[in-house]
């Protein structure tokens, strides 16, 4: 008895811990009041999007800040990227063949940015796509030097709910000094300032690189959570996807958080499957309630970083334990071959 007291306790501290990652959901909020945004050249590295880019391009060309302008590189996408692209006004870059050594990314970015003409590079991923007045925040937010949002996770099919603790530890790892890999604003200068994305042409986790770089050269990094100002939806062709999405970089990812984060990171997923377990071992019902205590921890937190499910707060070990397991798969494939859009890439 003296024991599962013991552990009640514990299992309570590590709730708590919990909240020492809650200032890592920092929510958008305008740096300024909005003005004459200055020339912005959006770069959208695309290959095979059809699907996801047509609400991408539709949510810039409604947005009251116009950018400057908007350039899709098509990575050879064998749909109707190219076409769509046009359609919607944005300048199309074929890309060249993948050098020896590039990742097809970094690659697409590399061409983008080397194309643009705006003063601010505005690189995002084609299953982003902004609020009605995203832009305009964004720039508003902007203060110089290196800016990523997280973007809101739209979650719809019941498989997409596994994702919960994928993101949570993209969101608790990056924020507020490191950089989302959908989203990153920079001025010019920085950009070249640190060789922009060929010093990390290798790389899968391109963005946890050049956070990295523009540190390193004196560059403010800054980051915040997006909901409200941009959106995506990771993986909604079938859990497949969403496996081979998570495993090519997700371990690597998982490594280049911050130790004390990470620690925080570990204590509260600790005392979140000690709940359960302790409930489950002993039969005891005065777990129900600390179970229930992480659960509603869980499900507030969801709801900072996407349209997560009451249910799947509820039922919050099944993805913990699918996070558990994928991340042991991902660190097994460590440096083996992954296919991802037709293309054979070696995990980080």
């Amino acid at each position: 008895m003296e024991t599962e007291i013991i552990m009640l306790f514990v299992a309570l501290a590590l709730w708590l811990a919990g909240f020492l990652l809650l200032g890592r959901l920092r929510p958008f909020h305008e740096a300024n009041a909005p003005n004459l945004p200055p020339a912005v050249s959006v770069v959208i590295p695309a290959r095979n999007e059809e699907h996801n880019l047509p609400r991408l391009l539709r949510s810039l060309v409604s947005q009251p800040a116009k950018p400057r302008e908007i350039i899709v590189v098509d990575d050879g996408s064998t749909d109707h990227t190219a076409g769509l692209a046009r359609q919607f006004g944005a300048t199309v870059i074929p890309s060249q063949p993948l050098p020896e050594g590039w990742r097809g990314k970094p690659w697409a970015s590399h061409q983008g940015a080397q194309a643009a003409v705006g003063d601010l590079l505005l690189f995002v991923d084609a299953d982003s796509w902004f609020a009605p007045d995203g832009l305009a925040r964004i720039l508003s937010a902007y203060e110089g030097g290196a800016f990523s949002v997280g973007p809101y996770h739209d979650v719809r099919k019941p498989y997409e709910q596994l994702s919960l603790f994928f993101n949570f530890n993209m969101t608790f790892g990056t924020v507020p000094h490191g950089l989302f890999g959908q989203m990153l604003l920079v001025n010019r200068e920085s950009y070249q300032r640190v060789g922009g994305h060929e010093t990390v042409r290798g790389r899968i986790l391109e963005n946890v690189l050049l956070a990295r770089q523009f540190r390193r050269a004196g560059i403010a990094v800054r980051s915040v959570t997006g909901r409200g100002v941009l959106a995506f939806r990771m993986y909604p062709n079938g859990p497949r996807e969403l496996i081979a999405g998570w495993t090519k970089g997700f371990a690597a990812g998982a490594g280049q958080t911050p130790r004390r984060i990470m620690f925080a990171l570990v204590a509260w997923i600790s005392g979140l499957m000690l709940a359960p377990l302790g409930w489950l071992v002993t039969g005891d019902w005065s777990w129900c309630p600390v179970y229930l205590l992480c659960a509603a921890q869980v499900g507030w937190f969801s709801r900072q970083v996407g349209a997560f499910r009451w249910y799947t707060a509820l039922l919050y070990p099944a993805p913990l334990l699918f996070f558990f397991a994928l991340f042991a798969w991902s660190v097994a494939r460590s440096g083996r071959a992954v296919s991802w859009k037709g293309r054979e890439v070696h995990a980080d």
